[in-house]
């Protein structure tokens, strides 16, 4: 994956999957950068055109591409419909794409794993979200002027993806895998799937950054809740937001065995998967 290391424990996020915003800001100094680097900022189009957004990029809101009518698995737009986006939004198969959100990356990183499901090859999440950016970098309220391309999609087969279904979960369950929450307290107690940990989303996020929090220190943070490598991780949420987020974090620390439910907790209540309630370990 392109992470040093240093007594087993990862120091350095793989910039093939999340990078920071010094990166970004490099690239977008080097015109002549090749594979080009596109831009996509996830928010509601109200924040991308009132508020501001990262030079050069483009506006794909976050509901544009989450469709709960189950076109796919869960709630996938469906390959062609996502194409479609890329397509107007100036995006080729091999370009570069960096996404973010204002809300520490979740929806962005949703984008990410949508794309890498269509088989786009390279794509980023920025690691902090625009406020984050804003702090440090110029912002612009100036639309880019894109042609749109004609852009092919190439889902991934069910054996290369990293989503489940109702029946993979069973089997997991079964061989006695590592379910891994990323909710809140509350709904964890609420209902979980048997035997899984609560690691909530955010305890990635240092709240005075807003960006990720140092890779060593998410290494420890991740092993003090039982999450490591010679485990297989099954991820899961309430409708596969959440878990967006802490599937490109595991896959930039080099986790390479990470599956996602896509149905999540919602799937599994609907099919009256067993549960267990009450809070979580100390």
């Amino acid at each position: 994956m392109g992470c040093g290391t240093h007594s087993g424990i990862v120091n350095v996020m793989d910039e093939s999957v999340v990078v920071a915003p010094d990166w970004l800001a490099a690239r977008l100094e080097a015109e002549d950068e090749d594979p080009q680097v596109r831009i996509v900022d996830v928010r509601d189009a109200w924040e991308y055109d009132g508020i501001g957004h990262i030079p050069g990029a483009v506006n794909i809101p976050f509901d544009s591409y989450r469709d709960e009518s189950d076109v796919d698995r869960g709630t996938l737009p469906g390959a062609d419909a996502f194409a479609e986006l890329l397509s107007e939004a100036g995006i080729s198969p091999d370009d570069t794409i960096v996404a973010y959100d204002d809300t520490h990356g979740v929806f962005a990183a949703r984008f990410v794993l949508t794309a890498l499901e269509y088989g786009h090859d390279d794509v980023r999440l920025l690691d902090g979200d625009y406020s984050a950016w804003n702090r440090e970098y110029e912002t612009t309220s100036e639309v880019p002027d894109v042609d749109p391309t004609d852009y092919e999609p190439d889902p991934l087969e069910a054996a290369e993806s990293p989503l489940v279904d109702y029946e993979a979960v069973e089997a997991a369950l079964e061989r006695g895998a590592l379910f891994v929450d990323t909710r809140e307290d509350q709904e964890f107690a609420d209902a979980h799937l048997p035997g899984a940990v609560l690691f909530d989303w955010r305890e990635v996020i240092d709240d005075d950054t807003r960006r990720l929090k140092p890779a060593d220190e998410l290494e420890a943070l991740l092993e003090d809740h039982g999450i490591t490598r010679d485990r297989e991780i099954v991820l899961y949420c309430n409708t596969a937001r959440r878990i967006s987020h802490t599937y490109v974090v595991l896959t930039a620390l080099g986790y390479d065995d990470v599956a996602f439910y896509e149905g999540s907790l919602t799937e599994w209540l609907e099919r009256d998967g067993e549960v267990e309630t009450g809070a979580p370990e100390a």
